[in-house]
Parts: structure tokens; sequence; C-alpha cells
């Protein structure tokens, strides 16, 4: 496993890297990192890299692009995505860093801090200039609730003042629990001595401080913008600021950065940092250490936190979840070798607890084994929705919140095809996929390594004559399941399955020596995956 860090990264994160057995830590920079992605399994960047097409075709095996910090704007989500190259980043581990750094910009507005300690500086002692205000009993409006939002309102408590929120997002009662009250946007800006945003750039949010939102405030109000500098008119900002509906701005973000003749920077009213908010110590430890973690566990163990190209899962869900994908692949996998005929419609029913869940990842995982089977490109969980648009595949879901009796919580799946209908079920034991039933039929065995599904008439000799052909060819069978019909079918008799776990692949030629047997309707070799 090769893991190219591209820019540079906090010790911690490097060693723990390092510490991966079996595993090559290629540490580089921007300038040079492009040589080293031929075999990149891993590719981990902060913000200076752009990881665009032209980079990712260059690392025909890259997994995954670890983005070091909030955000993603320097990765090409679309172009990852349909590569399969799962896109990660580390929100929250800066939230402490730029909450401060939030408060401390509204002190030094309150204040006046950075104009008189360059007043003092020149050789000025103007202390009648600087009368303040304090931030007790102001309101503050924070925009955004998230990680870096909670922490602002747990310090901006500690000066009490009255705070307000707005996010689609969260409950009331959630904000209720942050001695917070949750209003409209539209009411937040009325309200609000200090308004300061932490939300994500996205097509809603671009520009949201405009002409029509500076209108409805009230007059004197204080803004901090420590998110995205795209979240408010530049120009609608500087009008209400000359107009004084707006008493001053802390900014550490900008359209463009640096900011190259930005008018705001000539008012003296608005205070400017370069993009700091993020950048102390302890931030910049905690983002390469736990990028570096959630790197290594998505390489080895397949967990996926904090994913920008598909639904995010927290730790907790992922550990309910994760288990299931696994199984969700398996039985796809399984369902494409046994099937005939081109995939059409794949269909996942959840039965149990885990019908309660977020099941985004199951599904994905489930579409990805069936599409993994007849395709050279690869199909996982980051692309498997867009490869399936791509071949007209379209996918269903049901959730039943009764579990199979005996197995507890299990995940069908029915794979429609052209030539007829496959459905498969499977279970998690001790951690582990199990087969359940195959069309109906009860037939436990395990979802791993190298199987023999078989269909044949219920009559006695299967098995022996079965034994008889993989031995005669060498072919040393690890575990062998039954299962047959409860009633008899149309005929009059009874369809039996057997998924027959072997010690290697079982080749083609032994598997038409096995349907020699007329009494064997079906033989098909299944690779899964250990």
């Amino acid at each position: 496993m090769k893991i190219l860090v591209a820019e540079p990264l906090a010790e911690a994160g490097i060693e723990i890297l390092k510490a991966q057995r079996g595993w090559d830590v290629v540490v580089s920079n921007p300038e040079e990192y492009q040589k080293y992605l031929s075999d990149a399994d891993a590719l981990i960047v902060r913000s200076a890299v752009k990881v665009d097409a032209g980079v990712l075709s260059k690392a025909p095996n890259l997994k995954v692009v670890g983005r070091a910090g909030v955000g993603a704007e320097n990765v090409d989500v679309e172009a990852a995505t349909a590569a399969g190259v799962l896109v990660m980043n580390t929100p929250g581990g800066n939230a402490v860093s730029v909450a401060e750094h939030t408060l401390g910009l509204m002190l030094s507005m309150a204040r006046s801090i950075p104009q008189a300690i360059a007043s003092v500086k020149s050789g000025n002692w103007e202390d009648k200039k600087f009368l303040g205000t304090e931030l007790r009993g102001k309101t503050l409006g924070v925009i955004g609730l998230g990680s870096i939002g909670r922490e602002v309102v747990r310090r901006a408590r500690g000066f009490e003042m009255r705070i307000v929120a707005s996010d689609p997002y969260v409950n009331s009662r959630t904000a209720a629990d942050l001695s917070t009250t949750l209003l409209s946007l539209e009411e937040l800006y009325e309200e609000s001595d200090y308004i300061t945003l932490h939300v994500a750039l996205t097509t809603e949010t671009y520009g949201m401080l405009n002409d029509a939102a500076f209108a409805r405030m009230k007059k004197g109000v204080r803004i901090v913008n420590c998110a995205r500098g795209e979240l408010i008119d530049g120009e609608a900002l500087r009008k209400a600021i000359r107009s004084g509906k707006v008493a001053g701005a802390a900014l550490d973000v900008f359209q463009t950065e640096p900011p190259v003749s930005e008018p705001l920077l000539a008012l003296d009213n608005v205070l400017a940092t370069p993009h700091i908010g993020g950048f102390t110590l302890e931030a910049q430890d905690a983002l390469g250490y736990r990028i570096a973690e959630q790197v290594i566990e998505y390489l080895r163990e397949g967990v996926v936190l904090n994913a920008v190209n598909i639904p995010a899962l927290t730790a907790e869900q992922y550990r309910a979840v994760g288990p299931y994908a696994t199984l969700a692949e398996k039985l796809g996998t399984f369902a494409a070798y046994v099937a005939t005929g081109n995939p059409r419609l794949v269909r996942l029913v959840y039965k149990g607890r885990i019908s309660e869940q977020n099941t985004s990842l199951i599904r994905n995982a489930g579409l990805a084994g069936v599409l993994s089977r007849s395709l050279a490109r690869k199909a996982n969980v980051v692309n498997a929705l867009q490869i399936a648009a791509d071949r007209g595949v379209s996918y269903a879901e049901r959730y039943e919140k009764t579990a199979e009796p005996g197995h507890g919580d299990s995940v069908q799946l029915e794979l429609e095809t052209d030539a007829g209908t496959t459905v498969v079920e499977g279970s998690v034991v001790f951690d582990r996929p199990r087969l359940l039933r195959v069309d109906g039929i009860y037939c436990e065995a395990p979802l791993t390594g190298h199987l023999v599904f078989l269909k044949n008439a219920d009559v006695p000799g299967v098995i022996g004559y079965v034994g008889s052909v993989t031995g005669k060819n060498n072919i040393n069978i690890a575990s062998f399941s039954l299962g047959r019909e409860e009633r008899p079918g149309k005929n009059g008799s009874l369809q039996a399955v057997a998924v027959v776990e072997t010690d290697g692949p079982v080749p083609e030629n032994v598997l038409k020596q096995i349907l020699e047997n007329k009494s064997v309707t079906l033989a098909r070799s299944v690779e899964l995956q250990a």
C-alpha cells in the first residue's frame, strides 16, 4: 500500500501512517508529488494541491483522497466519484481554533483593538478616540450550528451574550441544549447585534449576505466571516458599511485569496486576517492526525468517515451499518455470479433494526457488488450510483421492521435481469457475512473465498457425485451447505441448492464435469474476496 502525502502534514499523522505494516509512505510537496502518483493508493493534501481530473488520471490505483481540513474546494469531487475514488475531509478538526478566532475578531471590533495598537505604536495616545462596547447583553446571531458554530456558541455564553441561531438542519431541542434560540434567517437578521457565518458554500448560501439581507438587519450590526468569502456579496457589504447600516466587519476569508484590489480593505472599520482561523499548532496537529487515522481505517477496514462524495456517517452510524454494507456487497457479487442476463433492477430489503439506520452505504455496496462482476471499470460504494445510472440499472429499497427469525437483522438483495430474477438473503454473524437463502431456499453458508453454487433435483447421490468430481480434480472441500424447497414445485419434485466452499478456485472444466450429472441444473463458480 502506497500513501502519498503531497503537502506538509503534522508529524503525528506521518508517524501513524509509517507505523502501518507493509505501507510505503512518501512525503512529498506540491511541486514534485505528481511523479509518485502512478502507484499511489491514497493521496493526502491540504489546500495548495489541486486534485483535478488530470491528476486523478495519473493515479489509476488511487482509492482515497484525504483532505486535511474543512471542505474540499481543491478537489474535483465529480471526477473523483467517476473514478471511484473516495474523498474525505476532517470537519471539526479545527473547530475550536476557528471559534476562538471568531470571538477574537468580535472583541477586536467591539474594542477597536487593532486600531488602538496601531495608534500607540505610531506614537499617539488617543484614549478618547477608542470608546468601545461590551459584548455582554448583545445578541449574537450564529448562522450554522455545525461543529464550529456550536463551539462559538459555547464560548459566547461566557461573555453573557444572548445567542440566536439559524440552521435548517438543527431542531429546536438541539438548539435549546446549547442555550440558543432557533430563528429564521430573516428573524436573525432583525435581532442580531453581531452576525457570524459558519455554513458550507453551496448554491443556496452563495452570496447569502446581499443587499436584501443587509436591509433587514438592525442599524449598527457587526459581521464576522471565518467560513467562506463567497458567502458575502462584497459590494453589498461595502455599501452597507458606507451607509452606516453595518458598523464593522471582520473577515478572515475572501472570494479571491489573497484579495487583490479588494475595496473593502480600504475601509477603516473592516478588519482582515489572512485565512488563519484554523491555523494553530493544535488544529494542524489534530487535522493531520485525524486524516491519517481516517485513511488508515478506510484502507484497512473499509470504514468511511467524513466522506464528501458519498453520504457521510458518524463513527457510531458506521459501526451499525458497516458490517451490513460488507454483507450487501457480497450478496450483490454472489447474485451477479449466479444470475443470467444483464442487470436491470437491484432491490434491497432491510429487515429488523438495520431498517432504522441510514442505509445509503448498504445500498451503494449492494449495487457495487452487482456491477463489479461485469465491469472492467471498478465499481465501489463511491461510484456505484453513477455507474448504475450510466448502465440503465435502477434500484429500489424496502424497509421491514420484522427481523429474520433466529438470525436477527438481515438484508435481502433481488437482482432482476433481462433473463429472470435471483433473490439472495444474508445476515451478519459474529461480524462475518453469512448467506441465509437463495431464491427462497434456506441454505446458510459463508460469503467469502472460493465457492461453487449448485442447483439440482433433490435426489440421492448428488452430494457424493460432487465430492467425487472435486476429489478427482484435487480440489479440497472446506464446507458443504445444503438446502431444499419445503414443498414440491410444479413438476412434483423438490428443488435443492448447495454452496460448496473450496480451498481454491474451481475451473470451468470441473463445473462442466459436475453438470454431466443430469440431476444438476446449474453449477456456477463464485469468487468472493476474503
